[in-house]
């Protein structure tokens, strides 16, 4: 099957075309011809080996980290899918690899595809979808009536999460430049902060939940919106503890983590609020609740452009230098 692999870590002329045996299937498992997968930043970072040392991949990897497409065989043990089913999905973690033409995902992972989509809007969802919902629903437990800050609001995670923050019946907020400011009123966003004109940390407060996708001093001045109780939950970093402790790693490497979020987390613990890091996991069960919202007109997806399968290295070219207007790149078979 054709692929788009990375040989070495840190190189970006690294990404190239190639071809490797087609995935083997297990009991659990379901064969999806992909028809179309998306380009997050998740793909630039393990490209460029920023997880190495907690995703320990063996190389060539083949990238790619959500998908649409068809079924084309179906494990002994599988249930819920037939051949010819139009599914979507994120694999999980150890099982990564959309920028193929098959891959083999465990039915656990695996949704039908929101019959109101296209294949490649389908194919924007699965990993900012659940981000989305596993930071605000599970996490955050978001209720009615709650004051939710969404930074980045016209991204690819922002889309989604402002229109899942308001199904939820949360206040929402949102850091967008200008240009962006009418795309996430669209969206559902009640309050808009021009990043450009003003900064949110001085014209926000008493938030009871911000999700951060940006990290760094973002994620630091976010913690002065929340009140007391207060929850921050980032997706860009430091990782935590819990999160090494999710992974199953060891005691150094859980230390290593620990100390990375430390200076925040006890910023967090003097303004009695606190810090949680996400590393989205595969669920095909929430992606087929977000499919009853997309179909019931309640979420939509944004996507920004679609290239073909072939400049799959200019998409995620075009996505790392930040060309992208609002939403979601994609990659599409022909």
């Amino acid at each position: 099957m054709k692929v788009f692999i990375v040989e070495r870590y840190g190189d970006k002329a690294g990404v190239r075309a190639g071809e490797m045996p087609d995935p083997r299937v297990g009991a659990d498992d379901v064969l999806v011809r992909i028809h179309a997968a998306s380009v997050n930043p998740l793909d630039l970072k393990l490209r460029d080996g920023d997880f190495k040392a907690i995703l320990p991949y063996r190389l060539p990897l083949v990238l790619g980290n959500d998908l649409a497409g068809v079924v084309v065989q179906a494990g002994s043990a599988v249930t819920r899918f037939a051949v010819g089913d139009e599914v979507y999905a994120r694999p999980d973690k150890d099982r990564i690899g959309t920028f193929a033409e098959l891959i083999a995902v465990h039915q656990d992972d695996v949704a039908a595809k929101p019959a109101t989509l296209t294949m490649a809007e389908a194919a924007s969802l699965p990993l900012v979808a659940l981000t989305s919902w596993q930071a605000l629903v599970e996490r955050a437990g978001v209720r009615p009536g709650q004051k939710v800050l969404i930074h980045a609001g016209s991204g690819g995670v922002g889309t989604i999460a402002i229109q899942l923050a308001k199904q939820l019946g949360a206040h929402v907020a949102t850091t967008a430049s200008t240009a962006k400011i009418d795309l996430v009123r669209e969206l559902g966003a009640d309050v808009v902060v021009d990043y450009r004109k003003q900064s949110f940390e001085t014209v926000l407060d008493g938030y009871d939940v911000v999700l951060d996708p940006l990290g760094g001093a973002t994620l630091e001045k976010s913690l002065q919106v929340l009140k007391p109780g207060g929850k921050a939950i980032g997706i860009a970093g430091p990782p935590d503890a819990a999160f090494a402790r999710e992974l199953g790693a060891n005691a150094m490497l859980r230390m290593a983590m620990s100390a990375l979020s430390f200076n925040t987390r006890r910023r967090a613990k003097r303004r009695n609020v606190t810090y949680s890091f996400l590393f989205m996991k595969a669920d095909g069960e929430q992606l087929r609740e977000l499919a009853r919202l997309v179909d019931a007109g309640k979420i939509r997806p944004v996507v920004d452009r679609v290239f073909p399968f072939e400049e799959t290295r200019e998409a995620m070219e075009y996505v790392e230098k930040g060309h992208a207007k609002a939403g979601k790149v994609v990659v599409a078979m022909t």
